[in-house]
């Protein structure tokens, strides 16, 4: 039930008590006053518990620093949907690049980003150019590192059977900005065992 299914809910137990308080006592009567005032209550509650959680949802995102550099033309990055996790990134080129079967290209993006201290942003391909032209990313998903302040750059690669033109301001990748956990390297002479032990590739059955 989501909020709004449940205010409704409210409003009928409102109704539903109110008609019974008036059949049993014939008027509006102190019961009848504490229905009113309990109903108001959850009423209270439930729009607090609303308001918190939109704040809740503002306050997770990151703030993630991008400058735009002197090859960038265009509207800035966005999110296409509300719960999106990746935000398209666009070709900026002096001229459409021409990718063959078998080809790839490193294309340009005109942006570069400050990202937070434990986190990357990871670049993967975009659904629709795969599926429609074959176009992925050689190093899918590329990774961005946090202490990198350069020009973002895609490597596409034409996986199709046909010549692939990008086009200036063409949506090429998509990127995400995830969180990045470091380990802390141990040295030992020997590991814990597990039933499954060195078994390699193709060890649990094709």
């Amino acid at each position: 039930m989501d909020a709004t299914q449940l205010k409704e809910t409210l409003k009928l137990f409102a109704k539903q008590a109110e008609a019974l308080v008036e059949q049993k006592l014939g008027d509006r009567s102190q019961i009848e006053n504490q229905v009113r005032g309990v109903v108001k209550n959850l009423e209270n509650s439930l729009q607090s518990f609303m308001q918190q959680k939109e704040a809740g949802n503002r306050s997770s995102a990151v703030a993630l620093k991008v400058k735009a550099l002197e090859n960038f033309q265009g509207d800035f990055p966005a999110y296409e949907s509300e719960l999106a996790s990746g935000f398209d990134v666009r070709a900026q080129l002096p001229e459409p690049v021409v990718l063959e079967p078998g080809h790839r290209s490193l294309i340009p993006t005109g942006l570069s980003f400050e990202i937070p201290k434990g986190y990357e942003i990871q670049a993967r391909p975009r659904s629709g150019l795969a599926i429609k032209k074959g176009l992925s990313l050689v190093n899918s998903p590329g990774t961005i590192d946090a202490d990198y302040r350069g020009e973002v750059k895609i490597i596409l690669i034409n996986l199709g059977t046909e010549a692939v033109t990008i086009e200036k301001g063409e949506r090429i990748a998509q990127l995400v900005l995830c969180p990045v956990v470091q380990a802390q390297f141990v040295k030992v002479d020997a590991l814990g065992e597990t039933v499954r032990g060195e078994g390699g590739f193709g060890s649990t059955g094709v």
